[in-house]
């Protein structure tokens, strides 16, 4: 039987909200008076993304590829981890179709910042911003997220072989 050239990937991250670091989501850095825990700059989103290409592409997840033991990605930019994942992907012979991501946050609202979220994505992947969607939920006060001492993010991809 021949398959369709077609992938799909699903991605899904959280961090912790912690005072004295900067909000970064979709490679956007967004008030707030709390920031993402994490070994990188945190952003949830961009490693659900990352998350998604690399699953699609059956080249394993963003562990793999940035293990957080290593002291090269300390404090990186996950937009730079999301182009190298990309390229990886690419290079597997795969290019990306759409890519749909959701923020599950409490507090602050994602609305305002979601354009820019979408353009900075779309520059990263070099695709078209219409090709990108990401909407933003809140965890109706339920749960660390619902509490606001957390971020969560999904994201599912689908790739065609290029």
């Amino acid at each position: 039987m021949s398959l369709p050239p077609l992938r799909i990937g699903e991605g899904w991250d959280t961090h912790q909200l912690v005072t004295g670091r900067p909000l970064i989501l979709g490679g956007v850095t967004i008030p707030h008076s709390h920031g993402l825990l994490g070994h990188s700059d945190a952003d949830a989103l961009a490693h659900a993304i990352t998350d998604a290409l690399l699953g699609a592409a059956a080249l394993g997840d963003i562990g793999k590829l940035f293990p957080d033991t290593a002291a090269e990605f300390k404090d990186a930019d996950s937009m730079v981890l999301l182009a190298q994942a990309y390229r990886h992907v690419r290079g597997a012979g795969w290019q990306l179709v759409n890519l749909d991501a959701t923020i599950v946050a409490q507090a602050p609202k994602m609305a305002p910042h979601i354009p820019a979220m979408r353009a900075r994505l779309a520059e990263v992947l070099g695709v078209d911003a219409a090709r990108v969607n990401v909407k933003a939920k809140t965890a109706e006060m339920m749960g660390p997220v619902g509490e606001g001492r957390a971020i969560e993010a999904r994201a599912v991809c689908l790739l065609a072989a290029a």
